[in-house]
């Protein structure tokens, strides 16, 4: 590594008024209705603007709205900002954002944020800069999931194609996407929040590490968040021009399984998994210790955090009886015979590989075999998304609202229009998930969810694995960039270039 990182020093031929970000693999859509993974999300955080934002320590705040009131539990009335172009030119207006969320509710739309906004009874614009949102029930954490960017309404014409041809009001506007290899943005002249200082983002997919490592090496990117081979970051310490940022993130990974197979169904099976997986060793050897042992859903740095939930350790003899008490013993002791197989799915993201091939090697040892099957990301969340396998992992990148616990696990909540894709189903978290999104004082809805936390720790519907770090490598000529806990990409929209 030491001589690639060598090898690859040369001058770069990038403009120098333009900032360039690595990413692992293309975005699945650029319509902020329909994104659901972290590639998408990250880009359309660029384009397009909402209502409101959450800072990082969990206060909604204004964006698109100036400000907003309650009238009533069941009203909510946002006031939003004059002047506010899209960017074809058109001013933002109470009609756009009505659109926007009539729309997510339009079955047509097929949209997987549709769960978030069934609450919604009526929408009504007041005016060109006013909007109601009329709620059949109270619902906690409406202000959050009002987080979506706001969409241009057709006005009579053909609705625009967004997934591919985005039109918002955020600080950037596209420009051109050519698959698996760059999207091309340009700074946003008239956003509303002053434009950025330079004039546009370069978004290289690069989905080997290698390339990545050599293309930051060769002065050709710029920041690389969460994207570099961690085991190359004494090298890129000793050299002059990174800066190497580390923080705590609140991105989850975990394992998930499908509980309609009868084995996963089996909690003894599940629990097997679990003392199966020398997680300490894996953050310590693939991670080089960027990350944190999770507990569940929310990391330390959650406000609903529960500490106190039983934590399943490493502990292969256990896994063992465990699995022998399911029915799956094993057909020749010490021999070289499985108890079982499964196929675990994962992306050609090579960190994801490399935990896939260790957690192959983990649960070998106790006569679990997996299968793995590794895919091009955009087949591999589509068979995710629709509940078609066995075993994967994957990661919740940048949990704010606890809410996401009813999304994830009430049994109502399941795929197309739903993302319990593993088919969970508990009538007591089913009644905790829904009376936390009716609760709306806060020591109450920790209180909800702390019992939340204990019950899923013990019953593992998915297997709870780390918190990543968020580590972010920067050019020394990128000022001004502070990342966040989420690992969202809005902070690029501030940062300043040195010449």
């Amino acid at each position: 590594m030491a001589l690639l990182l060598a090898l690859a020093a040369c001058t770069p031929s990038r403009p120098a008024d333009q900032l360039v970000v690595a990413i692992e693999s293309s975005p699945v859509t650029l319509d902020p209705r329909l994104a659901t993974d972290a590639y998408s999300e990250h880009v359309t955080q660029l384009l397009f603007d909402s209502l409101v934002r959450v800072t990082d320590d969990g206060r909604v705040v204004p964006e698109l709205a100036e400000s907003w009131s309650r009238p009533d539990p069941l009203t909510y009335r946002f006031t939003l900002r004059r002047g506010v172009r899209f960017h074809d030119g058109r001013e933002l207006t109470a009609e756009d954002v009505r659109y926007t969320f009539a729309s997510l509710l339009d079955p047509a739309t097929a949209s997987p944020h549709r769960p978030l906004y069934q609450m919604i009874d009526r929408i009504t614009a007041l005016g060109p800069y006013e909007i109601e949102f009329h709620l059949s029930a109270p619902h906690a954490p409406f202000l959050v999931n009002l987080v979506r960017g706001i969409i241009p309404s057709p006005h009579g014409e053909a609705d625009r194609d967004l997934a591919r041809h985005p039109v918002g009001a955020g600080p950037f506007r596209f420009v051109r996407w050519l698959p698996d290899e760059r999207l091309e943005l340009a700074a946003f002249a008239d956003y509303y929040g002053g434009a950025p200082a330079f004039s546009g983002i370069v978004i290289k997919i690069l989905p080997e590490e290698t390339i990545r490592l050599l293309e930051l090496q060769k002065g050709e990117l710029d920041v690389a968040q969460n994207t570099i081979p961690l085991e190359a970051l004494p090298l890129l310490k000793q050299d002059g021009r990174f800066r190497i940022s580390t923080s705590p993130s609140t991105t989850y990974t975990y394992l998930g399984m499908n509980l309609r197979d009868s084995r996963l169904a089996d909690r003894r099976v599940r629990q097997a998994l679990a003392c199966a997986i020398d997680r300490p060793a894996i953050i310590r050897e693939l991670f080089r210790g960027y990350a944190q042992e999770a507990t569940g859903l929310l990391s330390p740095l959650h406000w609903a955090y529960e500490p106190a939930v039983t934590r399943v350790g490493y502990d292969p003899a256990r896994a063992k009886a465990l699995l022998d008490a399911a029915g799956l013993a094993d057909p020749d002791g010490d021999g070289p015979q499985l108890r079982t197989m499964f196929v675990f799915k994962t992306s050609q993201n090579e960190p994801a590989r490399r935990v896939a091939e260790v957690l192959q090697q983990q649960l070998a040892a106790v006569g679990i075999g997996l299968t793995i099957r590794s895919y091009e990301w955009g087949t591999f969340y589509a068979d995710i998304k629709s509940g078609n396998f066995e075993l994967y992992t994957l990661s919740w990148v940048g949990v704010v609202e606890p809410d996401l616990y009813y999304d994830l696990f009430d049994s109502a909540s399941r795929p197309p229009d739903g993302l319990n894709r593993g088919g969970y189903a508990n009538s007591t978290v089913d009644r905790l998930v829904e009376r936390g999104r009716r609760t709306a004082d806060p020591a109450a809805r920790r209180a909800i969810y702390a019992e939340v936390q204990r019950l899923l720790a013990d019953d593992l519907p998915v297997v709870s694995l780390w918190y990543p770090m968020n580590v972010v490598v920067l050019h020394r000529r990128v000022e001004n960039f502070s990342p966040s806990s989420s690992g969202d990409w809005r902070p690029l929209a501030a940062v300043r270039l040195k010449r």
